[in-house]
């Protein structure tokens, strides 16, 4: 097979290329961030990727997700970024988990598994609890993670920015505060990597409802679901700034 990543070396080297395929990335979330997360992920050449998302495409996803068409409502996420991202790079090792992540099921022991080594996570939960014990695992168990926390109600992309959780400009957004208080609670105060936004966040109307998900593994979880505006612009462009930063961070290791 021709090499699809010889533009990839023209920048960084065969050297760092191979490195990366030794690397091994978890991308939890697979909406219009963490989509866009992990194909960059497989374009930049990870040679494994570990996806967690337990959705199926509605068509709210469409303005906003890679895979979300019509011809695909109705189907799981996980399932079809599988056969997109084999379709990009055959020979990717591919770990796919089509469930919920929680603190009790499969996904989340996979972070704390010893035979299982994940060198980076990528965070792109939207659900307040799940989000929260991700960070919080990932904290404990010493893997580097960075985490969306800023894509929903904004329309500009050039607003994000890249920093240290304890760094963030506009920490009264909700969303935002919630997950420091929470994180905080914890013991947590710095020590996690975040794209957030200087934009306000804005939505014209508020909307909630019940979430009731079945687990693979059985469990039955119920959350209240706050649905934000999204746009098509600044998803994407955060899903794409966690991969250049994740793949950043692997480059620097490398010793000549």
């Amino acid at each position: 097979m021709e090499n699809i990543f010889s533009r990839n070396e023209l920048f960084w080297g065969e050297d760092k290329q191979r490195l990366l395929s030794l690397k091994h990335v978890a991308v939890f979330g697979l909406g219009g961030v963490g989509g866009y997360c992990a194909e960059a992920l497989v374009r930049a050449g990870i040679g494994q990727l570990t996806i967690i998302d337990f959705d199926n495409v509605s068509p709210s996803n469409i303005n906003r997700q890679l895979v979300a068409m019509h011809s695909t409502i109705g189907q799981s996420k996980a399932k079809l970024f599988e056969q997109r991202l084999k379709d990009i790079n055959p020979c990717i090792k591919l770990n796919v988990i089509d469930d919920f992540y929680s603190e009790n099921n499969t996904s989340a022991g996979l972070l704390v598994a010893p035979s299982i080594n994940i060198d980076y996570a990528a965070d792109a939960i939207d659900t307040m609890r799940s989000k929260i014990n991700l960070l919080e695992t990932c904290v404990k168990s010493n893997i580097p993670v960075i985490s969306s926390m800023g894509a929903g109600n904004r329309v500009d992309p050039t607003k994000l920015y890249i920093c240290d959780i304890s760094e963030i400009e506009n920490k009264n957004a909700p969303f935002v505060s919630n997950i420091i208080y929470q994180l905080k609670k914890c013991g947590i105060e710095k020590g996690i990597t975040v794209v957030a936004s200087r934009e306000k966040p804005f939505v014209k109307q508020k909307i909630s409802s019940t979430e009731k998900i079945l687990t693979k593994s059985g469990e039955n979880i119920e959350f209240t679901k706050i649905t934000p505006s999204s746009t098509p612009f600044v998803a994407s462009c955060a899903g794409i700034f966690m991969a250049s930063f994740i793949v950043q961070n692997f480059l620097k290791e490398y010793k000549s």
